[in-house]
């Protein structure tokens, strides 16, 4: 009974240790703001739709001659990371 009062004592001491360190030692905060970017679009393109994820965002547009073109950003820095050109196939 005595090693079993033990035992539980240094767990929950381990246990504390533990937490103290991890709030003393905590990751910084990423920083808001990040970089910035500037989408010229052609005339008469409109965005249809967004989607952020994974620190990415895709920004889908129409274009006028019925193609769409897919944007990838990284919101990191709003660097341009790839553009994806879906047009419609000629028959």
């Amino acid at each position: 009974m005595i090693v079993l009062g033990v035992l539980l004592a240094a767990g929950v001491a381990a246990l504390a240790v533990a937490v103290v360190l991890r709030l003393n030692h905590a990751a910084p905060a990423p920083a808001s703001g990040g970089g910035s970017a500037v989408l010229a679009l052609p005339p008469g393109a409109k965005i249809v739709s967004t989607e952020a994820s994974g620190g990415r965002l895709v920004a889908r547009i129409d274009l006028p001659d019925s193609g769409v073109e897919l944007i990838i950003f990284d919101l990191a820095n709003g660097a341009r990371i790839a553009t994806i050109d879906l047009a419609p196939q000629q028959r």
